[in-house]
């Protein structure tokens, strides 16, 4: 096992849907946690990985909650901020018989967009090996910019490996060519970058999974695996091996919202262990397959013990 994995992100309070239809009309909800890097950790948790999630919240009841299951997860709270003065965000979410479920934010001003790069100037970084963040914080405030892009500097400084999801919000920025510059910034800095094959068509302006590899490549990113959906990965080292990795069944689709950053933990906890490229985005496809065969964005991430039995059952 890798030492300590730190994540910096925005979790939030999440109600989802009961029953089908829009969301003003919905009567009843059941109340979970979100978050794309909080879904990530609760994957690489439950693998037996040291989780360590940097982020900040309100003094409020879904802040405490949070807080309780990150605990419950096994996951680090010793980088978690709490501000009396702000909120801690939430989101609501639809059910759909199929394709993918409405989305409502309420995050604006919230207590992780205050988060600063003071605040994580001196964070305790001793026996931390990997940093993951997502393209979704820079989008959240100019401070949390600022924030990433620092605890990025300290990673580079610590010869910490880096890891980068775009996670593309176009709502969250102001114009898409900030974005694409933002985001290209942060990503030429890492380690491995995670895009989807859209998202990587957007930041690179390139078509094709390889091609987008080869954009990154050239920039100095090491390592590229490019999400295909229900086509799988595309998995590419500079000068070394490349590849597809199909896709792993998954007997139904129940909800889609967070196969991405449950592929990102199935990578990430990968690599960590010293696994291949090619090892790592398998297990990646089997974490999506899972992810996306549950309700919650994160309650069915599974245990080592979990994912051994459905790669054995060949389905998810």
């Amino acid at each position: 096992m890798a030492g300590k994995i730190v994540l910096l992100g925005e979790p939030m309070g999440l109600f989802i849907a009961n029953e089908p239809g829009e969301l003003s009309k919905v009567n009843t909800f059941t109340s979970a946690i979100a978050g794309a890097e909080y879904n990530v950790a609760v994957g690489l948790s439950r693998m037996g990985h040291q989780a360590v999630y940097c982020t900040k919240l309100g003094t409020d009841s879904f802040g405490d909650k949070i807080v309780d299951a990150m605990q419950k997860n096994g996951i680090s709270t010793d980088l978690v901020f709490r501000d009396a003065s702000r909120s801690t965000g939430f989101m609501m979410k639809g059910k759909v018989e199929k394709g993918d479920p409405k989305i409502q934010y309420y995050r604006k001003n919230s207590a992780a967009s205050s988060i600063s790069a003071e605040d994580v100037t001196h964070l305790d970084l001793s026996g931390c090996t990997w940093l993951h963040v997502t393209g979704i914080m820079p989008a959240v405030s100019e401070s949390a910019l600022f924030a990433v892009k620092r605890l990025i500097a300290r990673a580079l400084a610590l010869n910490i490996t880096i890891s980068f999801d775009p996670n593309l919000r176009p709502q969250l920025w102001e114009s898409e060519k900030k974005m694409i510059a933002t985001l290209n910034e942060l990503a030429e800095q890492a380690n491995l970058i995670l895009p989807g094959l859209k998202e990587g068509a957007i930041l690179t302006g390139k078509d094709s999974a390889e091609d987008i590899a080869d954009y990154y490549h050239a920039k100095g990113v090491r390592y590229v695996i490019v999400k295909l959906g229900k086509d799988g990965a595309y998995y590419s080292e500079q000068n070394g091996a490349s590849g597809y990795s199909g896709e792993f069944p998954a007997e139904k689709i129940v909800d889609t919202v967070g196969a991405g950053d449950g592929f990102a933990a199935g990578v990430i906890s990968a690599l960590a262990e010293g696994l291949s490229l090619k090892e790592a985005a398998f297990r990646g496809n089997v974490f999506g397959a899972i992810q996306i065969s549950h309700k919650s964005d994160n309650e069915g991430l599974p245990t080592r013990e979990v994912l051994e039995k459905v790669i054995q059952r060949g389905t998810a």
